[in-house]
């Protein structure tokens, strides 16, 4: 074991199963552009700018393709099911997504009965990416919680005034 990897373990930054591997960083690395990504569409959308939200949602949904690899491999490796589950849900957000935005077209944000589930099955995927990017790496578990305080915060400028 290299030096490196004793010092981030010591320090509570590495958790050897899954954090230091290529899945590990591509699954919390997918997290922070999600989050990222979605603040974006709050700022745009706020701001009238609905080319740029429809165009920003095309990465977003290209995501499916990182977390589709994080599962392959956590299902490969035998980590903690909520590990796998929680990746399973952010994959069914994103293709939950992909239907309702990209394929069907439909504005089910103005139906309620849509868009209260589509709310929730968004929040647990979130949550799903916080919870496991905290498993994967405690520091960048923070970086993750960080940058969905930003998506709140793009969030609360959306709606204001």
């Amino acid at each position: 074991m290299s030096v490196d990897r004793i010092y981030w373990r010591s320090v509570g930054l590495l958790n050897p199963e899954a954090s230091g591997t290529t899945r590990g960083r591509v699954f919390i690395g997918s997290a922070i552009v999600f989050n990222v990504l979605v603040s974006a569409i709050y700022v745009f959308t706020k701001l009238d700018q609905m080319a740029v939200v429809g165009a920003i949602g095309i990465p977003i949904i290209l995501l499916m393709i990182p977390f589709t690899y994080t599962l392959m491999g956590f299902l490969k490796s035998n980590v903690e099911r909520r590990i796998i589950i929680s990746n399973v849900v952010i994959i069914v957000y994103l293709l939950l997504e992909l239907l309702l935005d990209f394929i069907l077209l439909m504005p089910f944000r103005e139906i309620l009965v849509i868009h209260v589930p589509y709310i929730l099955v968004f929040y647990v995927a979130e949550f799903s990416m916080i919870g496991v990017s905290f498993k994967l790496n405690r520091g960048l578990g923070f970086v993750v919680l960080f940058t969905f305080f930003i998506l709140m915060g793009c969030l609360i400028f959306m709606y204001l005034g």
